[in-house]
């Protein structure tokens, strides 16, 4: 349908629109008008890609050099492949409509893992032995050994592209991972190299989030993209945590011993070039002196190589006289790698600041702040000198560059924890050193700064609140939309004690309590026996799911469960989770019906969709909170305090929440899906809980479900499940939550009369 979306044509590639999609559109709109930053939440399964696209496309349509470019941002490929689908059904009906194709150009661009078609490199299962491989058949010094010796292996993809491919355009279209790489292949072209050079080009791009917000990658590939360009941050509730992740560092002493072998290594391979080409050192060090960043680190090693985590500014400057010599350079590293390995020698936990860091490093080993700001830049710089073949052989030293150029270069919002144990064993000495951020606006800054609108969406991002407060950004937009239902397909309800009465929860004290686990066994067996299908259950963490499932096995639980369902159980190991995930699929496609045991925050609470059969039902066992005697979080939670004026509880609550919205948003993936909701633990019934549920569940959460027995909610389950087993057919949808063209035109007339009612009352 084309539709008009205050004043601008938008085509929709479906007959019907949902009145939230149409809502959702004008609200993004008024934020493209305003060339600000929005926050948009609208639940799963209402067509949230379609929508972004159809009214970001029309708007780069009509106002060309208003918005030049669609940066859509995803986590995963499967989710990336769907945006692909959804903008190729777009652009075709584009092409129905007007009888020819818009003048635009799609691609989706991921690691070389995904996209290489070198017959051997492709077959790698890792995605960093991938990348070593390529570089040691496309690096610039390989290619010369290749001319003058053609028995040097190259990569044939990568020469035909270097040949041809720099100087032709992508036909307008859609090019997702297999269409790219077919077009490499008719053509000859390596497919990943051809999609980093045409992202320039391209009017719609759709990648990784890592592209745009880890600094070390988006200063290689993001950096040329126009400042007239949208980001959409799709699934975006957990984008605080991608942020730091983004900016922290964590090492072992395995790290360190890797890294000194490394340096032995470097050593040797200087050594040898001193006897043989002396010249090749001479010319680094000359550019060093002159302080030129060698502006092509050979664009070709990519990510391997290129390690700028500097701040623009910085890296006008000459790197330091200290490190420009290489046999000073590794020297140098070495005394930083054995302070590092002293400062593992740990029998409690330590905690202190990156100033206090280098004040420590300065005294004990003599090493200043603005050499170690040059590590990362420096170590690129020698390996490319050295031709080093494989690559990944010295990423332990790599990590330990970057710790030297992050700990220098960023003072405020960040911390040094070492701790002597892990947390999965806290009896074996294994001691770590974090370099972690707390503060997640660092990383997306830049990005809210050098575009003219950021897109921030979600199912779940209540309460919307807090994001640009942790983000530190001022949304021009800020709304969350509510699911229209022609039948109340999603059941929600807060079951808050056992048949028995005995109150359940999972908070520390009473978690253990053989009444609370056998009352959630209870429950998951009678919903086993009267839900059809699939049921999926989330507990807070890996340890209480095995204890939970311990126990179980003394009561007997798992046997009646078993006599109803199918079991099967989310563990760490994610080949043993995939294995998991396609039996309990098979089991529910088979009719038998299945239950998975799984974890919040784990695979299957973020990446899996349920829908229709795959999950009937989604019970919440617990109040996912994060596990908060980690030093680490205590310290962001201090910093959050300070620095934003969040309280903890409040940060601990949100934090929660977002995930427990997260695991039962998994139940219903569409209008026409239906889906139970439990959220077992008296805790969630509270006002302060609840209320920071997204908006689209609390108004199906009646005041008369939020405080439950067993058997009583088991009892509603089966009333509303009779109620939703009756034929249900598109008819049923139209005029109120399926709308035609012309219904949606009698909505908006309505709107608009009783708007101007409305101020002729005023007046």
């Amino acid at each position: 349908m084309r539709l008009s979306v205050d004043g601008l044509l938008v085509y929709f590639p479906y007959e019907y629109i949902y009145p939230e999609q149409y809502a959702y559109m004008c609200e993004l709109k008024k934020a493209l008008d305003a060339k600000g930053h929005c926050l948009l939440e609208m639940p799963s399964g209402t067509g949230k890609t379609t929508t972004l696209l159809s009214l970001i496309v029309a708007y780069m349509i009509e106002h060309p050099y208003d918005v030049r470019k669609l940066i859509y941002c995803s986590r995963t490929v499967p989710e990336i492949e769907k945006v692909m689908e959804e903008l190729k059904k777009l652009l075709d009906y584009y092409e129905k409509q007007d009888g020819q194709y818009p003048s635009l150009i799609g691609l989706v661009l991921s690691s070389r893992k995904n996209m290489c078609i070198h017959p051997q490199v492709s077959t790698e299962r890792e995605g960093k032995i991938v990348d070593g491989r390529c570089h040691s058949l496309t690096a610039s010094y390989i290619r010369e050994r290749h001319n003058i010796d053609n028995t040097v292996p190259v990569c044939q993809f990568y020469e035909g592209f270097s040949l041809d491919g720099k100087e032709s355009n992508l036909p307008y279209g859609v090019y997702n991972l297999d269409e790219i790489k077919q077009y490499g292949r008719d053509r000859n072209w390596c497919p990943y190299f051809l999609a980093r050079f045409a992202i320039v080009h391209a009017n719609i791009i759709v990648y990784s989030y890592h592209y745009l917000l880890d600094p070390k990658i988006a200063e290689v590939v993001s950096k040329e993209l126009a400042k007239e360009s949208v980001v959409i941050f799709d699934e975006a509730h957990n984008i605080d945590n991608v942020c730091i992740d983004s900016m922290s560092v964590k090492i072992h002493r395995r790290t360190i011993e890797r890294a000194t072998a490394n340096i032995g290594t470097l050593e040797k391979h200087v050594s040898e070039m001193r006897d043989e080409d002396h010249r090749k050192l001479q010319e680094e060090y000359q550019k060093l002196v002159e302080g030129l960043r060698d502006a092509n680190v050979a664009r070709e090693t990519d990510l391997i190589l290129a390690n700028p985590i500097l701040p623009n500014e910085v890296l006008q400057e000459a790197v330091p006289g200290n490190i420009r010599n290489a046999e000073h350079f590794l020297s140098f590293l070495r005394r930083f790698v054995e302070y590092l390995k002293t400062r593992l020698r740990v029998q409690h936990v330590v905690q202190e600041s990156p100033v206090g860091f280098l004040k420590d490093v300065q005294q004990k080993v003599c090493i200043e702040r603005k050499p170690l700001r040059f590590c990362a830049e420096r170590l690129a710089s020698l390996l490319k000198t050295l031709e080093i073949m494989d690559m990944t052989e010295f990423g332990p030293l790599t990590l330990i560059t970057h710790l030297a150029t992050l700990v220098s270069t960023y003072t405020k919002g960040f911390t040094i924890i070492i701790e002597p144990f892990d947390d999965k064993t806290p009896t074996v000495s294994n001691p770590i050193f974090h370099f972690s951020c707390l503060d997640s606006s660092i990383a997306i800054k830049g990005v809210f700064d050098r575009f003219q609108t950021v897109v921030i969406t979600s199912g779940t991002l209540s309460p919307l609140d807090m994001y640009p407060k942790i983000l530190n950004f001022h949304p021009v937009i800020m709304t969350s939309f509510t699911m229209t239902l022609a039948r109340p397909c999603l059941l929600p309800m807060i079951v808050s004690k056992g048949s028995d009465q005995v109150a359940i929860s999972s908070k520390f004290e009473t978690r253990e309590d053989n009444a609370v686990i056998r009352n959630y066994g209870q429950l998951l067996v009678e919903m086993a026996a009267n839900v059809p299908d699939g049921i999926v259950c989330f507990f807070t963490s890996y340890l209480y799911l095995e204890s939970v499932v311990a126990a179980w096995y003394d009561q007997g639980v798992i046997d009646n469960l078993q006599r109803y369902k199918l079991l099967f159980i989310e563990t760490q190991d994610s080949a043993e989770t995939s294995f998991a995930l396609m039996y309990y699929i098979k089991a529910c496609e088979s009719g038998r019906g299945a239950v998975l045991l799984s974890v919040a925050r784990g695979k299957v609470s973020e990446g899996v969709d349920f829908d229709h059969h795959l999950g009937r039902a989604v019970l919440m066992f617990g109040i996912p909170y994060v596990y908060t005697q980690s030093k680490i979080l205590k310290a962001r939670l201090e910093y959050l305090r300070d620095q934003f004026q969040i309280k903890e509880n409040d940060f601990l609550t949100f934090d929660a929440m977002r995930h427990a919205a997260q695991c039962v948003g998994r139940a219903i993936r569409g209008k026409t899906d239906y889906g139970i909701m439990v959220f077992a633990d008296k805790r969630f019934s509270r006002a302060d809980k609840r209320s920071k549920l997204p908006k689209w569940i609390q108004e199906h959460l009646k005041d008369s479900l939020c405080n439950l027995s067993t058997e009583e909610g088991v009892q509603i389950a089966k009333r509303w499940l009779r109620q939703m087993a009756q034929p249900f057919t598109r008819e049923d949808q139209l005029g109120v939550s399926l709308l035609t063209l012309e219904q949606l035109q009698n909505m908006e007339e309505k709107k608009l009369q009783e708007q101007a009612h409305q101020r002729m009352d005023v007046a």
